[in-house]
């Protein structure tokens, strides 16, 4: 079998401080404030919120908590482990690839994430130059068309600087975020007499159980898939685990709440829209931008890691850019309004990379850390095989409405290439 080296071997001659396709050296490790900071700031997102609305509309308020708990659990525990596994590798999702699926093999994990990350960038900026928009009762093109060209550069520009422009973005705006979040949420309680009116309050519509805690774990279970593009700087396992539950477990769960709430009380999931409802849209703007900016930096800064990956740079910032200017023309094509439903159907098949990277790298890797200089296949059929039926598994289990597809996905990813990997050998580095 044809083979080739991984990762790259020697240091490059410009080092990227976030360090793409190598493992984070131990000098630019992140306290667990960091990592806990930068993940709640990726997972407080207000879209996340109109989940939590199409909820709010099926369930009465117990029902609705058990079905958040439960969602956010099965979420936080999934992102929680590849988390973990970022921390002790100290490498991104698509480069853990590499050793998954082979040196080619990885490209698939590159364009699948990179490509569904691009197409989100896009959404978000259409949906930015859309509310803008809105607030000021702008009606022309050209407006709506400079507003989403210079939050674009905002965005891509605070992914170039990479893991620190997150950080501090997140920082300032997150409570900020949280806080106004819970102030609408008290208004909402006050509009329908507290929490006891708000539990005596019958929904309108049917959700299965299935299709509920579906829907709560597919919020985030394809960004979550590329946690460890930020584990990775965490100092040790158990912090990265920590920092996962707080942004996939509380963050998220909150705002699928806040959006929940919302849509009961004021027949909006969507914070921004209520906020301007109330005749507050400078707070409105304030929440829209805050919130999305930093979201969609993150965004940015992993599809710039993907193609570092896909191309073999040693720098994410072309790949930066180039996607940012691929997302803002699709949003000034108008095609934001036709991508989330595309997107969230390739939503079926990410979460079985994350399954088969986990199952992979528990069978094999657990106690050598995916070393630099391992001789690896350029194509892991096994795991491909495994990610491929895991897939259908997901993607049947969704057309059917069969069970939950991600939990699907991703468990019968983990049992095969768990069961693959154990059955065949590791290769010695350097044969």
């Amino acid at each position: 079998m044809s083979t080739e080296l991984t990762a790259a071997t020697t240091e490059p001659k410009t080092v990227d401080p976030d360090y793409p396709v190598t493992p984070v050296p131990e000098h630019a490790r992140k306290s667990f404030f960091s990592l806990a900071v930068v993940l709640l700031g990726f997972t407080i997102f207000t879209p996340t919120m109109l989940a939590g609305a199409s909820l709010g509309e099926a369930f009465g308020l117990r029902r609705l908590l058990l079905v958040i708990l439960g969602g956010s659990v099965v979420l936080g525990s999934y992102v929680a482990v590849l988390s973990w596994i970022g921390a002790r590798t100290r490498l991104t999702t698509v480069v853990m690839a590499r050793y998954t699926l082979g040196t080619r093999g990885s490209k698939l994990a590159s364009i699948l994430l990179g490509g569904t990350q691009i197409g989100w960038y896009g959404v978000v900026i259409g949906t930015i130059g859309s509310l803008t928009a809105q607030a000021f009762g702008w009606q022309s093109f050209s407006a709506k068309a400079a507003i989403m060209i210079v939050v674009s550069a905002l965005m891509c520009i605070t992914a170039c600087y990479g893991y620190r422009g997150m950080y501090w973005v997140s920082l300032v705006s997150t409570p900020l975020i949280l806080i106004l979040a819970v102030w609408v949420t008290y208004r909402s309680l006050a509009e329908v007499g507290g929490w006891a009116g708000l539990a005596a309050i019958q929904p309108d519509s049917t959700m299965t159980l299935a299709v509920a805690i579906t829907t709560v774990v597919g919020t985030f279970a394809s960004a979550g898939t590329q946690a460890p593009n930020w584990t990775r700087f965490g100092r040790t396992g158990k912090q990265a685990v920590l920092a996962a539950l707080i942004g996939f477990l509380i963050g998220n769960g909150l705002m699928i709440f806040f959006g929940a709430v919302g849509a009961i009380t004021f027949g909006e999931g969507d914070f921004v829209l209520v906020l301007y409802d109330l005749g507050l849209v400078g707070w409105g703007l304030f929440l829209l931008f805050g919130n999305l900016w930093k979201s969609n930096a993150d965004t940015a800064y992993a599809f710039g890691v993907a193609g570092a990956e896909l191309f073999e740079k040693q720098t994410k910032i072309p790949f930066v850019v180039g996607g940012s200017i691929i997302g803002t023309v699709l949003a000034l094509a108008g095609v934001d309004a036709h991508l989330p439903q595309y997107l969230n159907l390739l939503g079926t098949f990410i979460p079985p990379l994350g399954g088969v990277i986990i199952g992979d790298y528990i069978a094999r890797w657990r106690t050598t850390q995916m070393p630099v200089g391992e001789t690896l296949p350029k194509f892991n059929t096994i795991n491909l095989g495994s990610y491929a039926i895991a897939s259908l598994c997901a993607w049947f289990s969704g057309v059917f409405s069969l069970g939950i597809p991600p939990v699907i996905g991703i468990v019968v990813a983990i049992a095969l290439s768990w069961l693959g990997s154990r059955l065949r050998p590791r290769p010695s580095v350097g044969n």
